[in-house]
């Protein structure tokens, strides 16, 4: 059985399921419902009729659906079969459960359909037939009562706030903004988490600090090049190096926590799920924040400071306390492209 799962590229592991597979949800959640969202909010803003339709249209949950099953499938080296047919399995997991359901749905029909695919002379009737009857069944008795949890569990995390913003900021700014520099996916956790209102602010302010502390800090290591692959791309960039010598990462995460109580109990900052667990990456958390408070300059001052200036001048300063003491050396960040 192990050599025959192996043969046909199933692995059973937490690193198949929980960081390769939440990884390319993410994609599929940007590529659709992210994407989208920011096309209608600037339709919205400019007034374009077509950019409003158009991103109604990619907000739809069959089609983020249908994008989260194939991205899977995709990201699990699927066969071209299991991959097309992924996208039924996707779109009827979130119709049914949501981000979640969409999730469980396209992960247990792709490994299912990569278990028969190739092996009788009905292929291409038996793969595809598989993958949505997998797809389906588990949409249909698994989905929605994981989604059920899963929003439960974020409600929960979004009370808290409210009700202890302080200490609740910290700790979802820390964790959330781990889990992007981590090689998981926070958006994905975002999602099925359902965060939102000062929670979602907080994880903003978490991820935003990973991202632009450490394009800040490491900047004479990777220069002009490195400091935008970080600062609009993503902090994971420095994972390797942050397995090697874990305490550069404490700059950007005390930057996280210093920031998130200011932005949960003095200043109200909000934001929803799509801009939760993003960051600065394509400036999609600054965006989902207008899309959420609605754009005024004081909101935009907020933002430019809670964000941006702060993360990278907080990171700056401990970064370089650390370098005085020789606990941080030069190279120490530097970013292999190869």
């Amino acid at each position: 059985m192990k050599n025959f799962l192996q043969k046909k590229g199933v692995h059973i592991s937490v690193q198949t399921y929980l960081i390769t597979a939440l990884s390319y949800m993410a994609l599929g959640l940007f590529s659709s419902l992210i994407i989208g969202l920011i096309i209608k909010t600037i339709g919205d803003q400019l007034g374009f009729t077509q950019f409003i339709e158009l991103g109604n249209f990619a907000m739809d949950t069959k089609i983020w659906g249908g994008a989260i099953g194939v991205a899977i499938a995709y990201g699990l080296k699927a066969p071209p079969l299991v991959i097309f047919a992924a996208l039924f399995s996707g779109a009827y997991g979130a119709d049914l459960g949501g981000p979640a359901g969409s999730y469980i749905s396209a992960l247990l029909a792709t490994e299912f359909g990569k278990l028969i695919s190739k092996e009788t002379r009905l292929d291409i009737i038996l793969t595809p037939f598989l993958t949505l009857t997998v797809g389906f069944f588990t949409g249909m008795f698994i989905g929605p009562p994981i989604d059920q949890f899963m929003t439960g569990f974020g409600e929960i995390i979004n009370w808290a706030t409210t009700q202890q913003p302080f200490i609740m900021g910290i700790i979802v700014a820390v964790l959330m903004g781990l889990a992007l520099t981590a090689p998981i996916s926070s958006l994905a956790i975002a999602f099925m988490l359902s965060i939102d209102g000062l929670a979602a602010g907080a994880a903003t302010i978490g991820c935003a600090a990973q991202m632009i502390g450490f394009a800040t800090i490491s900047y004479r290591d990777n220069g002009m090049g490195g400091f935008l692959a970080q600062g609009i791309g993503t902090s994971m960039l420095q994972v390797a190096n942050i397995v090697k010598k874990p305490i550069i990462l404490v700059p950007p995460t005390v930057a996280g926590a210093l920031l998130a109580p200011i932005a949960t109990v003095w200043l109200e900052l909000e934001n929803n799920a799509s801009g939760a667990g993003m960051g600065t990456s394509g400036l999609v958390g600054q965006i989902m924040t207008f899309n959420t408070m609605g754009f005024t300059w004081e909101v935009a001052g907020i933002i430019l400071i809670l964000h941006i200036i702060a993360p990278a001048l907080i990171s700056y300063l401990i970064a370089r306390w650390l370098r005085k003491r020789g606990l941080i050396k030069p190279g120490d960040m530097l970013i292999e492209y190869e």
